[in-house]
């Protein structure tokens, strides 16, 4: 089932079914006011949500249009948000570029930061910034939501424990990023608000493309209708998410809402060095920062710049038909 925040007088909005096809929608309020109390009570709320999508796509209820601009992130504030880097190819690409070696045990110790999870953006709200000189960023990544996780828990516990996924919008403010990484403190203020899909998905609506550990298709990243990213999301990822998931949960419980993101889809070029942009017949980049670094590696400079106000970014994945999934999250950059 598809599952949408809509816009009310209330701080997380009301909780809506959504059909396949992202053109209905209705109220699941008889069953749970919000995405974060049916998530506190799945067991019984998941099976009567599942009906009422059922219902919905038979026109069996009555229905409304669903209208993306009206949707909130799924979850507009959530109890934990933290932050994967599972796709390492982009973590070594961007250490490269600053000169920073990369440790081995990255490879085989999964990079992971609590972001902010207090006032996430809408996906068609503008990202609102003070200062071009803070070099603005997009990543496009995948988000998994958790269910209750108990500390400790495996990755084969952790995986049946998610309970939904979405795309992912980690806005990141480059030029602030180095001088708070040297404090040794990680991000704060290099990282603002982020923004994720209208949309959030169940497992099963993803039969074929999921596999209970990674989501195999493309990323579509479009800059000002320009395309831009396309990397396969199932591709190069050396953590997957019931790895994360574990991880994230090694010395403490997950509650359920938790949102664990994949980090920075990327991928490698064909011939194993660095991806090439679409233009040049790669797969293009899921961030502008990592086309700067790949520019940086093979001519000495970055040429591409970061975000200017009245930008415009889309993110999107679509199946095999060609049919939207999470429904885009699309954002203006505008002067705080």
């Amino acid at each position: 089932m598809k599952l949408a925040t809509l816009r009310d007088r209330t701080r997380d909005g009301m909780l809506v079914v959504v059909s396949k096809d992202l053109t209905r929608c209705i109220s699941a309020r008889p069953i749970a006011a919000t995405l974060q109390a049916a998530l506190d009570d799945w067991e019984h709320a998941a099976p009567r949500l599942a009906d009422l999508a059922h219902d919905l796509e038979l026109g069996a209820v009555p229905s409304e249009r669903f209208h993306e601009h009206d949707a909130l992130s799924p979850l507009p504030r959530a109890y934990q948000w933290a932050d994967g880097s599972a796709y390492v190819n982009h973590v070594e690409l961007v250490r490269k570029a600053r000169g920073a070696e990369m440790p081995e045990s990255f490879w085989t110790d999964p990079l992971l930061y609590q972001g902010g999870s207090d006032a996430f953006l809408g996906p068609r709200e503008p990202i609102r910034v003070g200062s071009e000189d803070d070099g603005i960023d997009f990543e496009a990544e995948v988000a998994v939501v958790v269910g209750d996780v108990a500390v400790g828990a495996s990755r084969e516990v952790a995986g049946p424990a998610i309970r939904l996924l979405m795309l992912v919008n980690d806005v990141s403010l480059r030029n602030l990023i180095p001088a708070e990484l040297a404090k040794g403190f990680g991000f704060f203020q290099s990282k603002p608000s982020s923004a994720f899909s209208p949309v959030a998905v169940t497992p099963d609506e993803l039969e074929g493309a999921w596999n209970g550990e990674r989501l195999s298709l493309p990323l579509l990243v479009t800059l000002n209708d320009k395309p831009f990213g396309r990397a396969e999301a199932g591709v190069d990822m050396t953590f997957d998410f019931p790895t994360l998931v574990a991880h994230a949960a090694k010395t403490r419980a997950l509650s359920a809402g938790t949102i664990i993101g994949s980090g920075t889809v990327s991928n490698k070029g064909a011939d194993g060095g660095p991806g090439l942009p679409i233009a040049d017949g790669g797969v293009g980049y899921s961030c502008l920062a990592e086309q700067r670094t790949v520019e940086t590696i093979l001519t000495g400079a970055a040429k591409t710049p970061f975000l200017a106000f009245g930008d415009t970014v889309r993110i999107e994945m679509k199946d095999k038909a060609g049919h939207s999934i999470f429904g885009a999250i699309e954002q203006a950059v505008e002067r705080g």
